[in-house]
């Protein structure tokens, strides 16, 4: 009596015939190879370790980091040019204001929304007071900077960005409920009084201490010289 081998073994012929001309399916596969690795490692038995098997695990493990690293990667990249529009389209609406009222009408009305958060809001100190300010403008005590950069904290470098989850003390500032909160301390001059931008998120990942200010930064200084053109008599 004939037997047919692949029959016996339970092999279809024609996958049969397509793994031997190409046997690197198999390789591409990892489902595939982690069932072969394990059939092998059932055959064997329990007291004889197979240390094919084990490598291929272990480049698996690594296989998957990298992968993730990689994605990692790729989502930051995009989420830093997705940024940079961003910042660039609110710094073309900084720069189409009239004037000074116009400039700060716009900031809660149309720059906000560009910048995807709820509040935008101008503090400036009273001392010396400076004419003819919006309504908008949120006029504060002296000294009031300060305590609201700090917020209770160590003293920070008069040029620094603070980003941090919304404080109690910014609450009627920002005049509505933040999670988290930018702070763009402004330097006017050595004769005009000082001044914070203050930009809130209902995002509480929006704005941490852990982010990059880069972007932050340059929208600020762009902010700041407009500001003070728009102040000029």
């Amino acid at each position: 009596m004939t037997v047919d081998v692949d029959q016996q073994a339970g092999l279809d012929p024609a996958i049969r015939d397509k793994l031997l001309a190409d046997p690197g399916a198999i390789l591409a596969d990892r489902d595939l190879m982690r069932a072969l690795v394990s059939a092998r490692e059932a055959e064997i038995g329990d007291n004889v370790i197979d240390i094919r098997g084990r490598a291929m695990e272990a480049l698996e493990t690594r296989l998957d980091r990298l992968e993730s690293q990689h994605e990692s990667v790729i989502a930051a990249a995009y989420d830093n040019q997705s940024g940079t529009a961003v910042v660039h389209r609110a710094v073309i609406g900084l720069l189409e204001a009239l004037d000074l009222e116009d400039f700060i009408d716009s900031l809660q009305a149309d720059i906000a929304p560009l910048l995807r958060i709820e509040t935008l809001r101008l503090v400036i100190e009273a001392d010396p007071v400076l004419p003819n300010l919006p309504e908008d403008v949120v006029i504060a005590p002296e000294g009031a900077v300060g305590r609201i950069v700090t917020a209770g904290r160590r003293a920070l470098r008069g040029d620094d960005i603070v980003l941090r989850p919304a404080s109690p003390i910014t609450l009627p500032i920002h005049g509505r409920s933040v999670a988290s909160e930018a702070l763009l301390p402004l330097d006017l001059g050595a004769k005009r009084p000082r001044a914070l931008l203050l930009m809130g998120s209902a995002d509480a990942q929006r704005f941490m201490p852990t982010h990059g200010t880069d972007l932050l930064r340059f929208f600020g200084q762009v902010f700041r010289l407009v500001l003070m053109a728009r102040l000029r008599p």
